[in-house]
């Protein structure tokens, strides 16, 4: 069913939302985060400057980095780069840290699960990619190289980087790598929101779990 844009824009900011609350609890289940976030915490070990704050200043440098590949946002990239990171510190604001292990890794299921949903949502908005999905799938059309390549390059450089800072890598890290994939390829059909045919513009061929990275 084709949708008003009130409606899509409200998708959209629900989504980003809760991509922050997702990001959120599995920080808090602190057996190991997503790679971009790995990064965002070692860079945190260092400065002092917050999680969220760091995710937002951290997006609006890769979108500098959209510059030379000719890549151009939509006001979801725009609302992305800003919301996700507030919406973050709302979460670590809400929830608890230094649990026991149980709970700890009931915050890192349901974080996982909240955010395959938000990704599915936001995506399925159509307002453009985050700022991390877009210089994947910018430097796969510029460069030619499969988009998995482009992944595994750009998500390993910021984990081995947040590594060596200090960030939180571990049994989670993985899981997340394996799982989110598979959740986003339900979640984002599940929440795609037709559009009249005059306003769908022709998408790079790649199936869902390969947009499954960090906001």
């Amino acid at each position: 069913m084709t949708q008003s844009y009130p409606y899509r824009y409200a998708q959209l900011l629900i989504g980003l939302f809760l991509y922050g609350i997702g990001i959120a609890l599995i920080v808090r289940g602190e057996i190991g985060v997503a790679p971009w976030d790995v990064l965002t915490q070692g860079i945190d070990n260092h400065t002092g400057w917050g999680f969220g704050l760091i995710t937002i200043i951290t997006s609006a440098v890769v979108l500098l980095l959209w510059i030379p590949i000719r890549q151009k946002p939509g006001i979801g990239t725009i609302l992305n780069a800003i919301l996700v990171g507030l919406a973050a510190d709302v979460g670590l604001w809400l929830v608890p840290t230094g649990q026991g292990l149980p709970l700890r890794i009931a915050f890192f299921a349901v974080g996982l699960l909240v955010l395959a949903v938000a990704t599915g949502l936001y995506i399925g908005a159509h307002f453009g990619p985050g700022p991390r999905d877009g210089l994947m799938t910018g430097l796969h059309r510029r460069t030619g190289w499969k988009i998995w390549i482009v992944r595994t390059g750009l998500e390993g450089v910021v984990l081995l980087i947040g590594w060596a800072l200090g960030g939180n890598v571990g049994v989670g890290t993985v899981l997340f790598a394996v799982l989110i994939g598979p959740m986003v390829n339900i979640t984002m059909p599940l929440f795609a929101i037709k559009r009249p045919a005059s306003a769908q513009k022709p998408l790079p061929t790649r199936d869902a779990s390969e947009m499954a990275t960090q906001a």
